[in-house]
């Protein structure tokens, strides 16, 4: 199987990217690429831009990304309750080449934060909304107080209950 998986996120020290490369490393035997939206940094979009670029190569090789996967794990950081700046940048323009954004591709999808809430308000519009663009949510999880439970040195979710959760969500993709 091969997974692709990233953090909505574009922080160098992300909490979303530990998270996700956790989940992904749960996947015994799978091939898994762990991208950063740094890399597909593009101009803010808008209609005259679309018109003056077309579509950007990195939108188009963004989605090649995921058009080559077999699956796609996404933990989404929250900002002011929403996506990120460079999350919804990214995903605008490549809604542009392809509205099914998600290619019929089976999803599981995270968020977490340092509080309590676990980022629960844009995971939950991210698992809303996912259908409209061909995403197949399989599993989701919010995993709150992230400093309280991952151990950043070993890189693991540290609470059982938890950690439990998120090995159901990737078994999901089975």
């Amino acid at each position: 199987m091969k997974l692709l998986a990233f953090a909505a996120s574009s922080s160098k020290k992300s909490i979303n990217k530990q998270l996700v490369t956790y989940a992904a490393s749960l996947m015994e035997g799978a091939d898994v690429e762990v991208l950063d939206l740094n890399d597909y940094e593009l101009p803010l979009y808008s209609v005259d831009k679309e018109q003056e670029l077309g579509h950007p190569q990195l939108a188009q090789a963004f989605m090649a990304k995921i058009a080559a996967s077999d699956a796609v794990i996404i933990s989404f950081a929250e900002h002011n309750g929403s996506y990120s700046a460079a999350y919804k940048n990214l995903f605008d323009w490549c809604s542009r080449i392809n509205p099914k954004v998600f290619q019929d591709k089976p999803l599981v999808l995270l968020a977490t934060s340092p509080g309590p809430r676990g980022a629960a308000t844009v995971l939950a519009a991210a698992v809303n909304s996912a259908p409209y663009f061909a995403g197949h949510v399989k599993a989701s999880l919010a995993v709150p107080s992230f400093y309280e439970n991952f151990d950043v040195e070993l890189g693991v979710l540290k609470d059982q209950q938890l950690n439990l959760q998120l090995v159901d969500a990737m078994n999901s993709l089975k």
